[in-house]
């Protein structure tokens, strides 16, 4: 069985090993140049520095907590790099004093009474692959911190066929929930990069994007009801088609990150398992052509359940193409044919100057097939573990993303790419992860060779650097990242200042003591 990494993405042995590190180090000299040290070893859970637990295990709550060193070191922080970096590096200086893995509704409504009157803070945990500090609390002001692991609470409970919803709790991974909602012959279709690691209950608290390049891009598409647990109570709203009464519950809950309440399930809508599936890829001599070619389609409103434009730099750093911009596009369906659909978006593109380079193929399977679409997915999926990689080898390798009008993302896309080079970074790549007909969501990719003891530094001015560009364009500072600790200054300039309030608000109804997740979307208020 696999061992889940205390420090970087994944399973440990899923690692990139020696030689593939050693063929890592000759591609990136050849292709940049850069002459970069020999792999450094990956740390072991024996170099992890973890401080003494602040608090003891009460006795009201020891059948379902636990210290130990390695449940404590694997949730002190997601996975953004200057988390990999500090788990690298041996520092777990953030780790909570307790893992509490409550078995049912009861444990989480008794740990959320004794931390409130212990001043003590708790933090709802997914699978923990927050790339935005969302799930790291030093517990600043409090007595101690509690990670609230949900893990135990992962099985589908109920499926309703007839309206196509299933009820499921939140505490279940990816590949989890597909594999129950398959017995009955259903699937969510929900498959961010994070899927085999995340859970339902942390895309919704997140309002994670999906498998979707159009329609049901984000999980807010497919949320029916939530089932919530407050300090103040149980927060569930009806489950409905659609309602005019009121601002949504399930608004309120969609990218809470915690701070509101501990989702524990959700009815969900989920569809059946598509059979009917149609694709092609199509190359781009020019950028600006490429970008037109994805506007044309995503407003002629085909919806394509993958329409990613990967700029050349990508297709290069995935080997997907050379010198081409590139275009994949699929379609799928489990009722009807798509090649209608399929030739009508391949028509569009290349009356914008996209020529066919693979396809078209149409198939009837519920399995994915190969091609140049499956190589960029495979790329995709191995991503997070090659940024592991990167790192051992000096060379800090990360992402951020938005969503923008079409008007405005020329603009934005020059601005963003010439203030991450200027702040230092040599490699900048861009593709379209979900586009709708007002405007695309880039993704940018950047490199920077780095000694190991100025990554966190450098790390930082980059950083800044291309959120700053996103706000002057009025971007989003995350079109499905969340906000977390690291995109709080920005959510700060982005959201209205009466909303904010009114967060507050809310916030100190539903939890009065201010124990859940604080500082995370809104101020930390005084301890008691």
């Amino acid at each position: 069985m696999s061992t889940r990494s205390h420090w970087g993405w994944g399973d440990e042995d899923r690692f990139p090993d020696d030689a593939a590190r050693a063929s890592l180090r000759q591609q990136l000299s050849g292709v940049f140049g850069w002459e970069l040290p020999d792999p450094l070893p990956y740390p072991s859970l024996d170099d992890a520095h973890l401080p003494t637990p602040r608090i003891a295990i009460p006795p009201a709550l020891a059948a379902f907590c636990t210290a130990d060193t390695r449940s404590r070191a694997t949730r002190t922080y997601g996975r953004a790099f200057p988390d990999l970096l500090r788990g690298f590096q041996g520092d777990f200086s953030a780790a909570p004093d307790i893992v509490a893995r409550p078995r049912d509704e009861a444990d989480i409504i008794e740990t959320l009474s004794w931390a409130a009157d212990n001043n003590v803070a708790v933090v709802p945990y997914g699978g923990g692959t927050s790339v935005v500090a969302g799930t790291e609390c030093r517990g600043d002001g409090r007595a101690g911190v509690i990670c609230l692991d949900l893990g135990r609470l992962d099985q589908v409970l109920e499926v309703d066929q007839t309206s196509r919803h299933a009820r499921i709790q939140a505490g279940t991974l990816g590949p989890a929930l597909e594999a129950q909602l398959a017995e009955h012959g259903l699937t969510l279709r929900h498959y961010p990069q994070s899927f085999t690691h995340s859970t339902l209950g942390g895309w919704i608290a997140t309002r994670a994007g999906g498998h979707f390049a159009t329609r049901y891009t984000h999980i807010d598409d497919l949320v029916a009801s939530v089932r919530m647990i407050t300090p103040a109570g149980v927060w569930e709203s009806r489950r409905l088609p659609g309602s005019g009464a009121g601002p949504s519950p399930d608004r309120m809950v969609l990218g809470s990150e915690g701070t509101l309440g501990v989702i524990t399930e959700a009815w969900m809508r989920v569809f059946p398992r598509p059979v009917h599936r149609s694709k092609a890829t199509l190359h781009f001599d020019r950028y600006a052509d490429a970008v037109e070619a994805v506007r044309a389609i995503a407003q002629a409103r085909l919806y394509p359940s993958n329409c990613r434009l990967l700029d050349a730099d990508e297709a290069l750093i995935n080997l997907v193409a050379f010198g081409k911009h590139v275009l994949l596009l699929g379609f799928e369906s489990a009722t009807h044919a798509q090649a209608a659909r399929l030739d009508e978006a391949i028509l569009l593109a290349e009356s914008h100057g996209g020529t066919v380079a693979s396809g078209p193929k149409h198939t009837e399977s519920s399995q994915v097939s190969g091609g140049s679409g499956h190589a960029w997915r495979q790329a995709f999926i191995k991503a997070p573990y090659k940024q592991t990689a990167l790192l051992t080898l000096g060379v800090i390798a990360d992402t951020f993303e938005t969503a923008v009008t079409w008007d405005r993302f020329a603009a934005l896309h020059e601005d963003v790419v010439a203030s991450v080079k200027a702040a230092g970074a040599p490699f900048v790549s861009c593709r379209f992860t979900h586009v709708y007909p007002d405007g695309p969501a880039p993704y940018y990719t950047w490199l920077m060779p780095c000694p190991l003891d100025e990554m966190a530094a450098r790390w930082q001015v980059v950083k800044a650097a291309a959120s700053d560009a996103l706000m002057r364009h009025g971007a989003t500072i995350t079109h499905h990242h969340a906000v977390g600790r690291t995109h709080r200054p920005w959510y700060d300039q982005q959201r209205p200042a009466p909303f904010g309030a009114a967060l507050q608000a809310v916030k100190s109804a539903l939890d009065p003591a201010g124990v859940l997740n604080p500082g995370v979307l809104i101020d930390q208020p005084e301890s008691r």
